[in-house]
Order: structure tokens, then C-alpha cells, then sequence
């Protein structure tokens, strides 16, 4: 199974040095607002493809008073023996782009990082996924869908990468219609194969969520609203593939006077709905909003372990904010069930208390990781 067996922070936010070595399969991490807490969760995020837990920039990610530098590493164990993954400032020092190493070696591409790891959290921003903008949404379904398809990761970075440069170019006044329709070529193509991705993920979570209408969390069920993924519904992918070119080509003015692309993969959203009541989400309280959360991460975390043989870290950020006492309970049991290695955080230690001799505690402060009770 998937575990994170060190972690070595230099530099990393508000840890100088540190390494750390998770011994229990559950890890609650306790202490007030402002001890690291959260950095932790973070460093271990950033192991993986995207932009971690917060969507940090780069820059903000070096400790303050440090070299400028900085580096996380993880040595995981996994399906194919003990693996180092390593992400930070690049070799020539401080820089405003981060850099992975795999094994000591720079992978070929994101996917094989996500190949051997995956990762899904939660975190008190999450709490307003669906009173703000779509950006979040879709980086919550794309989290979901790159720990069932590592390569996932790949058709979304060829798909922007072109994105941006079909932007620039309509942006200067370039109107090269040959260099124009290669970038909208490879849009459409990865656009679509991510789109069928995600398609695939929400049909596939959705069938295990069917009919699970008892229990602590309500089931919930993801829908799509996407024009790429409507089509693909009835048409075959080439097809799909072609509109979307012409659409590109059509909307070349209106993109260039907007200086944004009209459509394309980074226009999806997610809609999450209680599957019992109907109630959309974004209509829900925030209670009910964090409980499909839950619920929709712990059937995800199931579908992940019997489809690539093991389960997704998850990282569980002040998970027990919003929920009621039965539902944490029913949220700790669930993570003792479930084969997951997962850190939770809070502030106060007595919020945990049913996970009492089934999960390390442990105490974040002063840049430092020790075993509750001074251990």
C-alpha cells in the first residue's frame, strides 16, 4: 500500500529542517493557529502534480530569512518498492518555478510522479467551493480524477501550455492562422481526452455512490457542466474534437478582444448534489456541504485502492470544522475502515478523542513534530 514514510523540509515555509517519519497509518497533528499545522499537509501536497493544498505560488513557498531556497522530500513506500519524490527551488537557486525529482532523476513528465503517488484533501477553503469561482471546483475534480489516471495530469498541461500560447499570440496581433490552428489542434485533442477523463471518473464515482442513501454522509452525485462533455455523451471523440476546432477558429476575434479563450477544458465545472434530497450543493448549508465532501472523498478513496491496488494519501485539513459530533465520529470510524494513509489536523486535541490508541499524536510547534505527551 501507498505510505509516506519521511518527510525532509528545508527551508519550506516556517521549518528551517525538519524530518519527520510518520509511524502510524493515521497521524493527527494538534496545535494552535499559526504552528505549521497546515504547512505540513502542504509540503506533503506538493509531492504530487498542481500547485498543493493552498494553490500557493511559488515565491511564498521559501522560509522567510532563509536562502531563498527551499525543498521537500518524501520517500514513499509503494506497488513498486520504496520511492523518493523531491520538489523545490531548481538547482541554479531561488526561482519563481519548482522543479520534481523522482528516484534522484528528473521524470520525462508529471505523469510518472503520479503514476507511483496520489493524494486528495480537504481543507477549510473547500468549505466555500461552491460559493466561488469554477477554478476551484475543477481543481477539486481534477485532483479526484489524476489519482485514478495518472496521465490525466499530462493532457491538462498540454492543454494549457497550448491555451497559452494561442493567447499570446491573439494577445499581440499575431494572426500566423497556420500557428494558429496547430495550437488550436492540440487543444482540441487534449481538451477532449481530459474531458473523457473526467467523464469516466463521475460515471465511475457515481456508480458506487448509487443507492447509498443511509449512513452518516448523504450520497451524493457529480455532474458536469461542460459543453466538451455533453458532446462526447452522444458523439464520437474525433467528432467532438472537430467542433472544437472550428469553435476555436470561430471565436479568434472575440478572444483576442477579451484576451481570455472562450471554451476549452479549463471551462468545466462540477456540480455536486445531495442524490437524496436533489438540493444542489451550492444551495446547501455549509454543514451539509462538508458532509457530500466527506462522503464523496471516502467513496473516491474506495474506487481509487480497487482500481490501481492501492489508496490515495488523504489529507484532511481541520476535517471536523462544520460537522457535528455524529458525524465526526462516523468520519473517524470510516478512516480506520478505509486502507488510506491519512494526517488530519485541529487545534484542539479532545476533537479526536474516539481516535485514542488507533492514531499517532502528535504536537506541531516551534517548527518542531513530537509525540503528544512529550514522547
Amino acid at each position: 500500500m501507498l505510505r509516506l514514510q519521511r518527510l525532509v523540509l528545508t527551508d519550506f515555509r516556517g521549518y528551517a529542517a525538519l524530518t519527520w517519519r510518520p509511524a502510524g497509518r493515521i497521524a493527527v497533528l494538534h496545535g494552535p493557529n499559526g504552528s505549521g499545522k497546515t504547512n505540513l499537509l502542504e509540503a506533503i501536497s506538493l509531492l504530487v502534480p498542481g500547485r498543493g493544498l493552498r494553490g500557493a505560488k511559488t515565491a511564498d513557498l521559501p522560509r522567510r530569512g532563509g536562502s531563498g531556497a527551499w525543498a521537500v522530500a518524501g520517500r514513499f513506500a509503494t506497488l513498486a518498492g520504496e520511492t523518493d519524490i523531491g520538489t523545490g527551488s531548481p538547482p541554479e537557486g531561488a526561482s519563481d518555478r519548482r522543479v520534481f525529482r523522482l528516484d534522484g532523476q528528473t521524470p520525462r513528465n508529471q505523469a510518472e510522479i503520479s503514476a507511483r503517488a496520489a493524494m486528495v484533501w480537504l481543507t477549510p477553503q473547500m468549505d466555500r467551493l461552491f460559493q466561488e469561482g469554477l477554478s476551484g471546483r475543477r481543481r477539486f475534480l481534477d485532483r479526484l480524477v489524476w489519482a485514478l489516471e495518472p496521465a490525466h495530469a499530462r493532457e491538462i498541461a498540454a492543454h494549457d501550455t497550448a491555451m497559452q500560447g494561442r493567447n499570446r499570440l491573439l494577445a499581440e496581433g499575431r494572426g500566423d492562422r497556420a500557428w494558429l490552428a496547430g495550437l488550436e489542434d492540440s487543444m482540441a485533442r487534449h481538451a477532449v481526452a481530459a474531458t473523457a477523463s473526467r467523464v469516466g471518473m463521475v460515471n465511475r464515482l457515481n456508480g458506487a455512490l448509487a443507492g447509498k442513501v443511509s449512513g452518516a454522509f448523504p450520497a451524493a452525485r457529480i455532474d458536469l457542466a461542460c459543453p466538451i462533455a455533453a458532446r462526447l455523451t452522444d458523439r464520437p471523440a474525433l467528432a467532438v474534437e472537430d467542433w472544437l476546432r472550428a469553435e476555436l477558429e470561430a471565436n479568434r476575434p472575440r478572444d483576442a478582444r477579451a484576451g481570455t479563450t472562450a471554451v476549452g477544458a479549463h471551462r468545466c465545472d462540477m456540480v455536486l448534489t445531495d442524490a437524496v434530497s436533489g438540493t444542489p450543493a451550492g444551495l446547501s448549508s455549509t454543514g451539509q456541504q462538508k458532509s457530500l465532501l466527506v462522503g464523496l472523498i471516502l467513496a473516491h478513496a474506495s474506487q481509487v485502492t480497487e482500481a490501481r491496488g492501492f489508496a490515495p494519501l488523504l489529507l484532511l485539513d481541520e476535517p471536523a470544522v462544520h460537522l457535528d459530533p455524529d458525524r465526526r465520529a462516523a468520519l473517524f470510524e470510516a478512516l480506520v475502515g478505509l486502507s488510506a494513509q491519512t494526517f488530519l489536523t485541529g487545534t484542539d486535541a479532545e476533537t479526536f478523542a474516539p481516535l485514542a490508541g488507533r492514531a499517532e499524536v502528535l504536537v506541531v510547534g516551534g517548527g518542531a513534530v513530537r509525540m503528544a505527551g512529550g514522547g
